[in-house]
């Protein structure tokens, strides 16, 4: 069925994802920035943080798999409920083994609930943003996943609050699993219950058919293509995000602080054009949006590469994150396009993507070990050139009301524009239509 709701609701519903998205953020920046203080507590060695992140990443694989068998199960707002809980209660456990029993183990067990957590979340998360899109009629992804980023900040900034004051990373982990927590499940009120439609000459899909339709999606090339758009601007972000502040000491000879400032200046660029960026998808539509971006990050890459002097490979940091902003959200925002299917192809869209997230850094590190940092980006310049020849596929498929561009009103923008408020359950177009004929 298709449930008209009030544009109160529809402001509070978007609310409440942009509050889910920070706190995902703010629990995940406040575990990077203890891991120093967790490093030296456990006392174990590069290696051994390696193996922590190897189990944080591959928990979070298997919460990709499983997102969508919950939402299919569950829907969206039921299924965060348990995987907002497993996330924060990974965060306490993690303070726990840290700070309590300096056990490495139970350490480890509180990474694999945070990771199978947050990115279980991650896919639902999104699912319920590209509802708030559709209901909206206008690009609002890349504004969730700049509250994703706000929320980074915020969680970094206290991190670094929380080691000058010597607050123990038990205790600090402890508050913020039990504000993920509240907040997470308070928000949650606010997330619409949407249901399978039930009609005569459309009942809902069995559980099973449900389940072959998640599994359909890895046969469609849409979604490799879409995939191929994340896998690109991934690397461009998290190479940015492990490896920039090591090329401008290493590969252009400049200091840790100037580092510091390079990555500062590229998380700012990226934060901002996430702000900007929906109503120039609005405007100029997706594809052209990552076609642009994509001739942007890899023109600054370049430059920074090649850079002269320190002020032009500033100027080209600034260009790759503002670059590498919209290509992640995007890509989400197009796997969503089909209510029908949207969480299984946000679910493979985000595999992809966080594939590129987690093997990108080791890959690239060991690269440039063989050649050195600055002509390894080289690969990444390619990446990005890749993920715009695949932009083409984010087009909006047919009954989207996001992401074509409105740059002359016309009969589809009117029909948008009367459409706001009309929340779709996931049934499939043709009984969506019977659905509001027989009422």
């Amino acid at each position: 069925m298709s449930a008209t709701i009030s544009r109160p609701r529809l402001v509070h519903w978007r609310t409440a994802i942009f509050v889910i998205f920070f706190v995902m953020g703010l629990g995940f920046a406040s575990w990077a920035s203890r891991l120093p203080a967790v490093k030296q507590i456990l006392g174990i060695d590069d290696f051994g943080v390696g193996v922590l992140l190897f189990v944080s990443g591959a928990a979070s694989i298997v919460g990709l798999s499983l997102a969508n068998v919950i939402v299919a199960r569950w829907g969206a707002r039921r299924g965060m409920v348990f995987t907002i809980a497993a996330f924060a209660s990974g965060v306490i456990v993690t303070g726990l083994g840290v700070q309590v029993a300096e056990s490495y183990a139970l350490t480890a067990v509180g990474l694999g609930l945070m990771g199978l957590g947050m990115s279980s979340t991650d896919v639902m998360m999104n699912v319920e943003a590209a509802s708030v899109e559709q209901a909206f009629g206008r690009t609002l992804m890349p504004l969730f996943h700049a509250f994703f980023s706000v929320g980074t900040v915020a969680g970094a900034g206290a991190g670094i609050a929380m080691a000058g004051w010597s607050v123990g990373v038990g205790w600090h982990f402890g508050v913020v699993g039990i504000v993920v927590l509240a907040a997470g499940w308070a928000a949650l009120r606010f997330v619409p219950e949407r249901m399978p439609a039930v009609t005569e000459d459309a009942p809902a899909p069995t559980r099973r058919e449900r389940f072959a339709e998640m599994a359909a999606v890895w046969r469609d090339p849409r979604t490799y293509a879409i995939g191929l758009i994340m896998l690109g601007m991934a690397f461009a972000e998290g190479s940015a995000n492990d490896w920039l502040a090591i090329a401008v000491v290493d590969g252009h000879g400049q200091t840790e602080a100037v580092g510091a400032v390079a990555l500062t200046v590229f998380s700012v660029a990226m934060t901002l054009f996430r702000v900007l960026g929906g109503p120039m998808v609005d405007r100029i539509g997706r594809v052209w949006t990552l076609r642009i971006l994509s001739i942007a990050a890899a023109v600054g890459l370049v430059m920074f590469i090649l850079a002269p002097t320190l002020p032009i490979a500033f100027i080209g940091v600034a260009l790759w994150g503002a670059g590498a902003s919209l290509g992640f959200p995007l890509g989400m925002s197009a796997a969503a396009d089909d209510p029908t299917k949207a969480a299984a192809s946000v679910s493979a869209a985000a595999t992809i993507g966080y594939l590129a997230f987690l093997g990108g850094p080791p890959v690239l590190g060991w690269i440039s070990h063989q050649i050195g940092i600055l002509p390894t980006l080289w690969i990444i310049v390619v990446l990005i050139v890749m993920s715009g020849l695949a932009s083409g596929a984010a087009r909006p498929i047919a009954g989207s009301t996001v992401g074509g561009g409105h740059a002359r009103r016309g009969p589809e923008t009117a029909a948008s524009e009367e459409n706001l408020g009309t929340v779709h359950d996931g049934a499939p177009p043709a009984a969506r239509t019977r659905s509001r004929t027989s009422s």
